[in-house]
């Protein structure tokens, strides 16, 4: 166990993800991580003043790598893919994000600050106005969140054999339904008794959110940006 002593700021928010991934978010509390890490409450006032600060610094530490390394001569709308990209991978690894965005101003976290004006630079590459950039990135960061919070399945602590029955009757309740009325809602019912594949399920939402804003783009007037994206 960590000590007084080599307690640092990264070690504590390193601690608060394991215990935000193994429980919840409303797990971590000053309190909290004092007992997991084996120091008193006082220890952890050096490095945060208080729980509004930790869960700043926590989302700061998860979203740091939205903004990846990338090659710097590549068409804006790779770069801007391999961010969405980023993003997606990390709140499928860390599901309480969009709640943690909720409780913090996202004004206050670096990465997101750094994150966002990294966007704004690539859209205004791709000729889009700093307002309507703002828009575009705001929607891509609330469509990843939507697909990360939508993604198909049963609930995750449901055994082989509750899934195939969960899904089961998910698609019994859809065909009850008048068949005169919702043809094609029957139809899609008889999808449901298979596993849903996730991955596609993401690369599909994935294409869906970065085409509308190529297309969007390319009604823009001709800029640095179409040419990028002919190279």
């Amino acid at each position: 166990m960590a000590n007084a002593e080599r307690l640092s700021r990264r070690s504590l928010v390193e601690k608060a993800v394991e215990l935000a991934d193994a429980e919840s978010l409303e797990a971590v509390t000053v309190r909290r991580l004092a007992q997991e890490l084996g120091v008193t409450p006082m220890a952890l006032y050096w490095h945060v003043k208080n729980k509004d600060q930790l869960l700043i610094c926590l989302a700061d530490h998860l979203l740091a790598e939205v903004t990846p390394e990338f090659d710097p001569a590549a068409p804006w709308q790779d770069r801007l893919r391999a961010m969405v990209e980023a993003l997606i991978r990390v709140m499928r690894r860390h599901r309480y994000m969009p709640g943690l965005f909720g409780m913090v101003l996202k004004e206050d976290v670096p990465s997101f600050t750094r994150a966002t004006n990294t966007a704004l630079e690539l859209l205004a590459q791709a000729g889009f106005p700093l307002d309507e950039g703002y828009f575009v990135s705001s929607y891509l960061l609330h469509g990843a969140m939507a697909l990360v919070d939508d993604e198909p399945g049963c609930p995750r602590v449901m055994t082989p054999e509750e899934a195939a029955e969960w899904r089961r009757q998910k698609r019994l309740t859809l065909e009850r339904l008048p068949a005169d009325e919702f043809p094609r809602i029957l139809e899609y019912a008889k999808t449901m008794e298979q596993e849903p594949d996730v991955e596609a399920y993401y690369a599909f939402g994935l294409d869906l959110l970065m085409s509308g804003v190529e297309a969007m783009a390319a009604k823009k007037t001709p800029s640095s940006a179409t040419q990028n994206s002919t190279r």
